[in-house]
């Protein structure tokens, strides 16, 4: 499928399962995988729409669904010796989704072996299409993204770890709260909302779509060692930052802070 294909099925999807019920979810709609971690009938419905159109189109590829993991957990094994998959996350962000927050993407990211090569991120309800292709640059509809450079000596931090806002890595500026979703969270740094953020999960269809972009657009992610992301392995925390320096910057501030 062309670049642009995908970004459709993910916006056809969108208005099809996920939007109509924005603020609408009725009663028995919303479901706990594991307390405080809720998925919705929305999550599930479009996932299964969104694999099928793929399974079609890529019979070949692994295709990597978070709640088909929810479901089936060994499902990651077999990363280790994919060399063609693809990570779907039907509702990133679902807990803005079932307070009718509007943060909240549909995100699917290809990847051959550990290399992220496209990546999508729809915002149904900013009605923003974030997409990039390795090499290709990372775009915001005909927007060329580019992260501006920025004092890496004190950059401005966000971090989806509560116990962290508030706090400092190290000398730099204190830690904000981010838009607590992966699918808003990387296209605010790589449009330069922020200059780096401070995760403690890993799962691939967090991660892998929007490290690309933020790659793209002139940044880096990496773990507390300063080795790069590798979409393969849920080690954390992990570090995007919207340049090496930055990132560099961000890395040794948190190891000299212990935090950990």
């Amino acid at each position: 499928m062309q670049t642009d294909e995908v970004l459709a099925l993910l916006q056809e999807v969108s208005a099809e399962v996920i939007e109509p019920r924005f603020r609408s979810l009725a009663d028995g709609e919303v479901m706990e995988k594991n307390p405080g971690d809720l998925v919705t009938v929305a999550d599930r419905e479009a996932e299964v729409e969104i694999t099928r159109r793929l399974a079609a189109a890529y019979p070949d590829a692994l295709l990597i669904g978070e709640e088909a993991v929810s479901a089936h957990p060994a499902m990651l094994d077999g990363l280790v010796d994919a060399d063609h998959w693809f990570t779907i996350d039907p509702v990133d962000g679902t807990r803005n989704f079932v307070h009718g927050v509007s943060d909240y993407a549909v995100m699917v990211s290809e990847l051959r072996g550990r290399e992220v090569v496209r990546g999508w991120i729809w915002q149904p309800e900013h009605q923003l299409a974030y997409v990039a292709e390795r090499g290709a640059g990372a775009w915001c509809g005909d927007r060329r993204l580019a992260v501006t450079p920025r004092d890496a000596a004190a950059p401005r931090g966000r971090t989806s770890r509560r116990d962290l806002v508030g706090q400092s890595l190290g000398a730099l500026p204190t830690l904000e709260l981010t838009w607590v979703s992966c699918g808003i969270d990387y296209p605010k740094l790589a449009e330069n909302a922020c200059d780096y953020i401070v995760y403690n999960g890993s799962m691939p269809w967090d991660h892998a779509p929007g490290s690309l972009i933020v790659a793209e657009a002139g940044g880096v992610t990496s773990y507390d060692d300063g080795t790069l992301y590798d979409p393969r392995s849920t080690r954390r925390p992990l570090f995007p930052a919207g340049s090496p320096g930055v990132s560099e910057v961000v890395v040794a501030a948190y190891a000299a802070g212990s935090q950990h």
